[in-house]
């Protein structure tokens, strides 16, 4: 079941990532190299070189929650960064676009 809401933090890891790479590897990464606990209930996303696929790491309460999806033409369109950036903090609106495959270069947000 997809349990992701805008009720929860989603951090996207800027680096490369292997997607061979799976629960105790990519928990690694986020403890290691972002400092920050992969327990905590944020979702953490992860992309590949080519950003044709992607894996969400998600704690839910009891164990690990591993979303992936690969795309067989295309790319996932990323926000831009500098090069040294290790993560980059998404909302559930930006999180769900790039998901989704939509265009995030001209997304603007307007005053309700």
């Amino acid at each position: 079941m997809f349990t992701l809401s805008s009720n929860q933090r989603y951090s996207l890891y800027a680096q490369p990532t292997d997607m061979r790479k799976s629960f105790d590897s990519l928990s690694g990464l986020v403890r290691n190299e972002l400092n920050c606990d992969p327990r905590s209930g944020d979702v953490f996303v992860f992309i590949n070189k080519n950003h044709d696929k992607v894996k969400l790491l998600h704690w839910t309460g009891g164990s690990f929650t591993m979303y992936y999806k690969r795309l067989e033409r295309g790319t996932f369109e990323l926000p831009s960064y500098g090069i040294k950036t290790l993560s980059l903090k998404l909302d559930y609106t930006l999180m769900v676009m790039l998901i989704d495959g939509l265009s995030i270069k001209n997304v603007q947000h307007r005053k309700r």
